[in-house]
């Protein structure tokens, strides 16, 4: 009788209560583990400024866009199912590209590829394209986050459904990156990782980040990144901007 009134008791009362606190453990787990992941500061809306150098960052071999003599660099590090990278390069690229195309400044793309599968073969088929077509790889680069969806390996992202948006860019020859991402992907995922474990070491984790001069800067505000942009042109530049 005391068993089947102590069965009762934990059906009817600790069983919800321990799915509630699991429930609470899970959300807890994925909003600190997770989120952190995809950039904590981004996602509150918050700014932060960590002393780095971008002289120190590696940039020998990775995609850029601008002059490669340019005065100042900018080095983004970022994840192509980051849904903030998207918002950056929406919102905060377009203020920035005055800049490169001025010729005052480069801008450095870093993978820091942590959201799946999609995410790794994005980047994988983005350093193809770099080593083949480096002309194609911006245009391709801003249709990749005008065409994300969801975060993760689900929905647009996966190595058919980027190949497929490859072949719309005008002379992009795709046949010719696939047979690289074939034969070398390999080497590319060891550069990807060593991409990101630079990040790692200089502070970084969450997408998007960005340093420019010996600022780490994340949020969404282009007025902070062209402050600092400026900041270094009067430096490099003696204020001849």
């Amino acid at each position: 009788m005391a068993n089947s009134e102590g069965n009762v008791f934990v059906e009817r009362y600790l069983t919800p209560i321990a799915i509630v606190v699991a429930a609470v453990v899970i959300a807890f787990a994925f909003i600190y583990g997770h989120g952190a992941g995809t950039g904590t500061a981004t996602q509150n809306g918050a700014t932060g400024a960590t002393a780095v150098d971008v002289k120190n960052v590696k940039t020998d071999g990775e995609p850029f866009i601008g002059d490669a003599n340019a005065p100042t660099t900018i080095a983004l590090f970022y994840d192509y199912q980051c849904p903030f990278c998207k918002q950056f390069e929406l919102s905060v690229s377009p203020k920035l590209l005055d800049y490169v195309k001025s010729g005052k400044t480069k801008i450095v793309f870093k993978d820091f590829q942590f959201l799946g599968q999609d995410s790794l073969d994005a980047a994988v088929f983005g350093r193809a394209l770099w080593e083949s077509q480096p002309d194609k790889f911006y245009d391709w680069f801003v249709a990749m986050f005008n065409a994300q969806d969801e975060e993760g390996d689900q929905g647009f992202g996966d190595l058919a459904s980027v190949e497929k948006l490859a072949g719309t860019i005008p002379g992009l020859d795709v046949a010719k990156v696939d047979a690289l991402v074939k034969s070398k992907r390999s080497t590319y995922e060891q550069t990807i990782s060593a991409d990101r474990a630079e990040g790692a070491a200089l502070g970084i984790n969450g997408t998007p980040t960005v340093i420019v001069g010996d600022k780490l800067l994340t949020g969404l505000s282009p007025e902070q990144f062209q402050s600092q942009i400026t900041t270094e042109l009067d430096s490099e530049l003696g204020g001849k901007k």
